[in-house]
């Protein structure tokens, strides 16, 4: 059996995807805190760039389990059908913000050509995607996204948890 291409191709279109996350990821964080009142809501780019590598970290493990099973891992199929539903939820939330947020230009263009393709070699392998890899993708990257995010702003806390920014003067806190 010739060497898969899928779980290569899904991580570097998850890679460019997210480093258009992690640059504006703060700019639209900062956004939905000042729309929510949440200012926790907000990060700082350092948090953004840690978060985007642990979430990487998992991302990767997906990808190299999928090559290592021959696209049988249940983490790399979960990862591939979870990474194209990912898609849909950056257009869903431009939609309603009706304007850009963080990863929405790569999602259609980049994520989501990668997803399909490794989802196609499944497919030709004779093991196409189905709702169980869905829901596991769902329970594998929603969990990893919340983890790595938290974990960022433990280890690099701002100013204070109480999401204190530059152009919050009147909030008393400094960053």
């Amino acid at each position: 059996m010739k060497h898969l291409e899928g779980p290569n191709e899904l991580f570097r279109a998850w890679l460019i995807h997210d480093i258009e996350e992690a640059i504006a990821f703060p700019s639209t964080c900062d956004d939905l805190a000042a729309r929510t009142g949440i200012g926790p809501l907000r990060m700082t780019a350092a948090q953004s760039w840690l978060a985007v590598t642990i979430a990487g970290l998992g991302v990767r493990y997906a990808c190299r389990r999928g090559t290592a099973s021959k696209g049988r891992s249940r983490v790399y199929r979960g990862a591939v059908a979870g990474l194209e539903l990912h898609v849909f939820t950056h257009l869903l939330a431009s939609l309603l913000r009706r304007s850009y947020t963080a990863g929405v230009v790569t999602a259609p263009l980049v994520m989501l050509p990668g997803a399909w393709r490794a989802r196609q070699e499944l497919a030709a392998l004779g093991r196409p995607l189905g709702l169980v890899d869905a829901l596991r993708g769902i329970g594998f990257l929603m969990p990893l996204a919340i983890v790595s995010h938290g974990l960022a702003r433990l280890v690099l806390p701002r100013a204070r948890w109480l999401g204190a920014r530059r152009h919050e003067p009147e909030l008393g806190l400094t960053v």
